[in-house]
C-alpha cells in the first residue's frame, strides 16, 4: 500500500475531505455527535485505501474518538456555562466510564477486527430499534438508581463507546431519561461524559495500536489517523450546520426513524463483511 506515499496521501486526503462533508451533513441532520456516522464513513475510506482488514475497524474507531474531542469539549462547556448541570452524576460515572474505555482499548490491542464489527452491529441494531419503535413514555423509574447500578451503567457506557467509536451520548442520555431526568440535564451530562470518553479513548487507541504500526497508513499514531483527524474534524464541523438546517425543516419523528434506518443499513453492511 505504501509504495507511492505522495499519491496515496493525496488520495487519502481527498477521500477524507469528502467523508468529512458526508459525516457533517449526516451528523447535523440526525442531531448526533457524529461517531455513529464517522466510523462507517472511515471504514469505506480505509477500505478504498486498502488498509489491512486486520486493523481497519480499530483504526476507524480510534480515529473517530479523536475526531469528536473538539465537539465534545465545546458542547460540554456550553452546557456547563448555564450553571445548572448536576456534576455529581459526572463524578459518579467518571471512574467506571474510564475503566470501560480502557477495557475497550485492551480489546483493540489483542482482539480481531470482527469483535468491533460485531459490537457495532449489535449496538447499532439496538439503538436503531429504540429510535424507530421507542416512546418518550418509556421509564425505568422516576429517580436515579444507587451507586452500584450507576457504576454498572458507567462501565457499560465506556465499553460501548470504545467498541463503537462514539462519545456515548445516545446511551448515557437515554439511561438518564429512562430514570426521569430532564432532556437538557441528560444532554449536558452526556456531553461531559463525551469529553472523558473521547480523550481517554483516543489516547488508549493510540497506545493500543503501536504494535500494529506497520499495517497502518502514513501519519497514524497507533489506531488514530492524524490525517483523518486534521481533515475530517473541521470539514465535518463546517458541514454540520447545513445538515442541521435540513433537520429543522423535517419532523423530529421522521428524523428519528431515518437515523434508526441508517444505523440498520450500516449494521447490515458490517454483517455482510463478517459473513463474506
Amino acid at each position: 500500500m505504501f509504495g507511492l506515499p505522495a499519491s496515496e496521501l493525496a488520495m487519502l486526503a481527498a477521500l477524507i475531505i469528502l467523508g468529512g462533508l458526508i459525516t457533517g451533513l449526516l451528523a447535523g441532520l440526525f442531531g448526533v455527535g457524529g461517531g455513529g456516522v464517522i466510523v462507517p464513513v472511515l471504514y469505506e475510506i480505509f477500505r478504498v485505501m486498502d488498509v489491512s482488514e486486520d486493523v481497519r475497524m480499530q483504526l476507524c474507531v480510534g480515529t473517530s474518538l479523536a475526531i469528536i474531542i473538539p465537539t465534545s469539549i465545546r458542547s460540554f462547556r456550553a452546557h456547563l456555562s448555564r450553571g445548572e448541570l448536576p456534576t455529581h452524576i459526572l463524578r459518579t460515572w467518571a471512574v467506571p466510564v474510564t475503566v470501560g474505555v480502557l477495557i475497550g482499548g485492551v480489546i483493540a490491542a489483542f482482539a480481531p477486527a470482527s469483535v468491533f464489527k460485531a459490537a457495532f452491529v449489535v449496538i447499532a441494531i439496538c439503538i436503531g430499534a429504540k429510535l424507530i419503535f421507542g416512546r418518550e413514555s418509556w421509564r425505568f423509574g422516576d429517580q436515579l438508581p444507587g451507586r452500584a447500578a450507576m457504576s454498572g451503567y458507567g462501565l457499560m457506557i465506556g465499553l460501548y463507546s470504545a467498541l463503537m467509536g462514539v462519545g456515548g451520548g445516545s446511551v448515557s442520555s437515554a439511561i438518564l431519561m429512562l430514570y426521569g431526568q430532564a432532556i437538557h440535564t441528560a444532554v449536558g451530562i452526556a456531553a461531559g461524559i463525551g469529553v472523558l470518553i473521547s480523550v481517554v479513548g483516543a489516547v488508549t487507541f493510540m497506545i493500543a495500536g503501536l504494535s500494529h504500526q506497520a499495517l497502518l497508513p502514513p501519519f497514524s499514531i497507533g489506531f488514530v489517523s492524524l490525517i483523518g483527524v486534521v481533515l475530517m474534524a473541521p470539514i465535518s464541523a463546517y458541514a454540520a450546520p447545513y445538515g442541521a438546517r435540513l433537520a429543522h425543516a423535517l419532523p423530529k419523528r421522521r428524523l428519528e426513524v431515518a437515523f434508526g434506518a441508517f444505523l440498520w443499513l450500516v449494521a447490515l453492511r458490517f454483517i455482510i463483511s463478517l459473513v463474506g
